[in-house]
């Protein structure tokens, strides 16, 4: 008994080394070349396509430099101030976050980087689980590692969700403003900033006032952040 418990720890150690390989690998080959999909947006389209099943994703990949600098500050004044200076975990506000959460008795805050946020939209799911947030957190330490922070801010500004079926700044700058990502102003920038928490719900309550409230403190606050050049 004692031997096939040692032999089905060993197989889910294997299983488990293999499957952080086929993230490093991922990982690696991605440094260089654009992910043309990621695991958010295979959600996104198989949950289009069961009400209609012609249904397609808006996405348009853009290099860094045609992305509005403009957008680049209301994002990590929105979702990672500290996204510069971190290696992947910025724990004061993890800690703050919880605390906000235990004070309401339930999620209000959620304390992630832009790198834990990429490594779940590239390879997870939204789960809350345990065992999902610790496989984001390997992933994470991959992911700073090896990519430039330049390279992992392009990445997430162009693979996140801005609506049903809307991904990356491009196709939301088209969506909203129809305009390209590299032309968006710092008004436009920052709306589209506070609608990353809830992009659907945002989408057809352009004007709820909340997304406006938040657009407002990202526009006061994108000017004191600092992204890579």
């Amino acid at each position: 008994m004692l031997r096939l418990i040692w032999k089905s720890l060993l197989l889910l150690a294997a299983l488990f080394l293999l499957m952080q390989l086929w993230y490093l690998g991922h990982v690696l080959w991605w440094k260089a070349f654009d992910p043309s999909s990621t695991a958010f947006m295979e959600a996104g389209l198989e949950r289009m396509q069961e009400k209609n099943p012609d249904a397609e994703l808006r996405h348009r990949w853009v290099e860094y430099p045609r992305i509005s600098i403009n957008l680049k500050r209301a994002v990590v004044a929105a979702e990672d101030s500290k996204f510069i200076a971190h290696e992947g975990f910025d724990w004061e506000g993890m800690e703050t976050a919880m605390q906000k959460n235990l004070k309401k008795g339930r999620i209000v805050a959620g304390g992630s980087t832009i790198s834990q946020q990429l490594a779940k939209n590239l390879f997870l799911s939204a789960s809350k689980n345990p065992l999902r947030k610790l496989q984001e957190a390997v992933i994470t330490v991959m992911i700073e590692k090896l990519w430039s922070k330049r390279r992992i801010l392009e990445v997430y500004l162009n693979v996140i969700e801005w609506g049903n079926g809307i991904y990356g700044a491009e196709a939301a700058a088209r969506r909203y403003f129809k305009n390209s990502a590299a032309a968006l102003g710092p008004g436009e920038a920052a709306h589209l900033a506070a609608m990353i928490p809830n992009p659907r719900y945002y989408e057809s309550h352009r004007n709820a006032r909340g997304l406006l409230k938040r657009q407002g403190i990202i526009a006061a606050r994108m000017w004191q952040v600092s992204v890579p050049r």
